[in-house]
């Protein structure tokens, strides 16, 4: 190794809906929602992440807070650059950079997103100051983070619920061999949580409220193993205008998210009947894998599992499955040639 090979570094980067992941020598060194503050006269930044997120509904309007990504891909690609640059400018000033490294980056994207957008990224995170930009596909970097040998010939189905899209893909022998992309995933969860609230408690909450009700009791199905404690909601009576706190059950939120993971439950048949006979009996044997942060919803695994008749498995910390593949994919470049583009 050089003497100057500090100035190198190589990041797996999960430029997500939700949240951007960055992964540097075998570690997390940034874990951020994927969103940013800027001060709508003078255009500068004000808060990235975790600060800007709690200024979502809370702050004034000279501050525009803005979620750069939408379904996965950059709608808003001034901010998306200026939330890049600032938190490659913290993981410097974490790991005590003196100046700044040359970047080789690999990102992940929606496996079903135009080239268009995909030069999008690219020009993004380049103007950010990466030196090197290489792309995966979402659904190829979970099955690798899952632990899955994709070099095999021998078909393996994985499901990525993320913030922005559900990437259902069929792998063998290094491709995606057949997959389907929809818009419908956590994003969609919480607008339905929202509308549910309003509907039938007459009560206006925030798109952060219905993510902690989704966490605390988000369920696929009302018959769970392991039931959640009813949670208290806040938020604004629609009638009088005063605030008020509820109790929701996981039942209600069951209810809420049906249409949606019928959806989900839609996709993953319309992949395993677009699949070739060879590889769906693979996947019999193999099973469904789930990962991202949808996975994490309460008994969603065995309604799939009762939808198709197949053995659903939930990826290790589904959360960051996409982003270790995509650091696997990185480290062993010669190993994955193929599938970084």
């Amino acid at each position: 190794m050089g003497f100057f090979s500090f100035l190198n570094q190589e990041i797996a980067v999960d430029l997500g809906t939700a949240n951007t992941v960055i992964y540097h020598n075998d570690k997390i060194v940034i874990d951020e929602p994927s969103i940013v503050a800027i001060d709508r006269n003078t255009k500068r930044l004000i808060a990235v992440g975790q600060q800007a997120l709690l200024m979502e509904g809370r702050a004034s309007e000279d501050i525009n807070v803005i979620r750069p990504l939408k379904d996965g891909v950059i709608a808003n690609f001034h901010a998306a650059e200026m939330m890049i640059i600032e938190f490659l400018r913290q993981m410097n000033q974490r790991q005590r950079s003196l100046f700044p490294p040359s970047l080789k980056m690999v990102v992940c994207i929606p496996s079903g997103i135009t080239e268009v957008e995909e030069r999008a990224v690219k020009d993004s995170v380049e103007r950010a100051g990466a030196k090197e930009v290489k792309l995966i596909h979402e659904p190829m970097a979970a099955a690798i983070g899952i632990g899955l040998n994709v070099l095999e010939p021998e078909g393996n189905m994985v499901v990525d619920i993320g913030g922005g899209t559900s990437e259902i893909a069929v792998i063998s022998y290094g491709q995606i061999v057949c997959n389907k992309s929809i818009k419908t995933a956590g994003d969609e969860f919480n607008a339905d949580i929202e509308d549910y609230i309003r509907r039938e408690h007459n009560m206006s909450i925030g798109r952060r409220t219905a993510e902690l009700i989704k966490i605390n009791v988000g369920a696929a199905m009302s018959e769970l193993d392991d039931v959640p404690e009813a949670y208290e909601v806040r938020g604004q009576d629609l009638i009088t205008g005063i605030p008020k706190a509820i109790k929701i059950t996981h039942n209600e939120i069951a209810v809420a998210l049906d249409k949606s993971i019928m959806q989900i439950e839609t996709a993953v048949l319309q992949a395993l009947e677009k699949t070739h006979s060879e590889l769906a009996a693979d996947i019999y044997h193999t099973g469904i894998y789930l990962a991202g942060g949808g996975a994490l919803l309460r008994g969603l695994d065995k309604r799939i599992a009762i939808k198709t008749k197949l053995p659903v498995h939930i990826a290790e910390d589904p959360l960051k499955a996409v982003v270790r593949g995509t650091n696997q994919a990185l480290k062993n470049f010669d190993r994955y040639p193929f599938l970084i583009k």
